[in-house]
């Protein structure tokens, strides 16, 4: 009998769980947005960049075609129920910093702030658009970065201490087991 066959679900479900991060904008109106992003990844060192999907028909996509400028925030498992609403309403209705009483710090090297509960997260600018079907893949060039250095060290998070929201689809998200795995050999986690 064969083991693999042919996946008829949305293709990119494969990738997931993923990272999700909370991408914060601002926008026309001089609101600011906070749109929950799975689909990113860093891109390059040299310059130091970090690329979001955005659907064209968000309200974040024309917030970054009015501002530039962003914070791509990194928020513990504890903020899952944040993120989902956040995700789950549009900022062209909705002041979510507002409705969801989200709170917020200065940034240091742009002028969007970022979320106050965040462990982790950049300071951004648009370094490039590319446009790729329904999407613009916005290509951040890395102006700051920011770790709590509590929960982030050298090698990055302290899974012992902190854990990170991996987005599966619709409601569910995955928690890091902080168990490690070195390649030739298994250890536990201290």
């Amino acid at each position: 009998m064969q083991r693999h066959v042919t996946y008829r679900d949305k293709f990119y479900r494969l990738l997931h769980p993923r990272l999700v991060v909370v991408l914060a904008t601002k926008c026309p109106n001089n609101r600011l947005n906070l749109m929950p992003a799975s689909w990113n990844t860093p891109v390059s060192e040299d310059p130091p960049t970090v690329a979001v999907a955005i659907d064209r028909e968000s309200y974040t996509h024309r917030c970054l075609q009015y501002h530039k400028y962003a914070t791509i925030n990194i928020l513990s498992i504890d903020a899952v129920d944040l993120i989902y609403n956040l995700g789950s309403v549009s900022g062209a209705e909705v002041d979510k910093v507002s409705k969801y009483s989200v709170e917020l710090a200065p940034s240091e090297k742009v002028d969007v702030p970022r979320v106050s509960s965040a462990i982790a997260g950049y300071e951004v600018e648009v370094y490039r658009e590319v446009e790729v079907g329904e999407v613009v893949l916005y290509i951040f060039k890395v102006l700051n970065s920011w770790a709590d250095r509590d929960l982030v060290g050298l090698y990055g998070y302290d899974l012992r201490k902190t854990n990170l929201p991996l987005h599966g689809a619709g409601r569910r998200f995955y928690k890091i087991d902080p168990a490690s795995v070195e390649a030739g050999r298994k250890f536990k986690s201290r």
